[in-house]
């Protein structure tokens, strides 16, 4: 069983960078999409990710931002439900507003596709990130005990160690690689989740699945690896093969997607 998780920087100009060649051309059982920043009538109404797949769209309720989607077959033992949206948070009186966090499942495994907020436009984004992510961990951390696979692909805006940054020294300042986030990051492995993409390739140097527009970084492979697929224990074991997909992906978004292969 594949999944992909993919930061597309906005669907629609997605999709005319050539989205659904890609998809065809990779595969995948199932697609977590995140900053779709659309809604569904946006689209063409008979749009599809791929033949024989439904989406289900988690949108903001801000027009043009954030949102998560996730599309999969929609017939056969593997056929796709939703669980949940949003997380129990502190920050928002209305759940998940921003449309970042879309639960569900595809026959025996749970998929939590995450876009986690950014914050480096102002120290009230970054305060508001920090909340988030206090919310999240504890919300995670019942699920990881789950006896079934659960995996939680997404966007999450922190690179973790010095191997996911091209530039450590010159980032530590630098929101997405901060002190608390990177510590964030470890409680969060601490509370029974594994970094899928570590557990199969090792401690190396990149590679990265995010690069800034700016000085020449994705030519340069100057980037952030700061796309995850984790998993609890039962998805651990069924872990095949973990990679960065550049070839192609980077031609439809400054990220690259992450694919993860599962024993069926």
């Amino acid at each position: 069983m594949r999944l992909v998780t993919w930061n597309v920087n906005g669907i629609r100009a997605a999709v005319k960078n050539g989205l659904h060649g890609f998809v065809e051309e990779l595969g995948g059982d199932v697609w977590m999409l995140q900053e779709v920043r659309a809604e569904p009538s946006q689209l063409a109404a008979d749009f599809r990710l791929a033949e024989g797949f439904d989406a289900i769209w988690h949108p903001a309720q801000k027009k043009g931002y954030s949102g998560v989607l996730t599309a999969a077959e929609s017939d056969g033992a593997r056929a796709m439900r939703e669980v949940s949206r949003g997380i129990d948070t502190s920050l928002d009186a209305t759940r998940d507003p921003e449309g970042r966090v879309l639960s569900t499942r595809h026959g025996d495994i749970e998929c939590i596709n995450v876009y986690l907020p950014n914050g480096s436009s102002s120290e009230e984004r970054q305060a508001y990130k920090d909340q988030w992510c206090r919310d999240f961990l504890a919300w995670l951390t019942s699920r990881a005990k789950q006896k079934t696979p659960v995996i939680v692909c997404g966007d999450l805006n922190v690179a973790h160690t010095e191997n996911d940054i091209w530039d450590p020294r010159g980032n530590r300042e630098t929101s997405g690689f901060l002190p608390h986030e990177r510590e964030w990051f470890t409680s969060l492995l601490q509370s029974g989740w594994s970094d899928l993409f570590r557990e199969h390739v090792g401690p190396q140097k990149g590679p990265y699945s995010w690069w800034s527009n700016r000085g020449n970084a994705r030519a340069l492979d100057r980037g952030w690896r700061i796309d995850y697929a984790l998993g609890n224990k039962a998805a651990r074991e069924r872990l095949v093969s973990a990679f960065v997909e550049r070839r192609g992906g980077l031609e439809v978004s400054d990220h690259a997607p992450v694919v993860v292969d599962l024993q069926d």
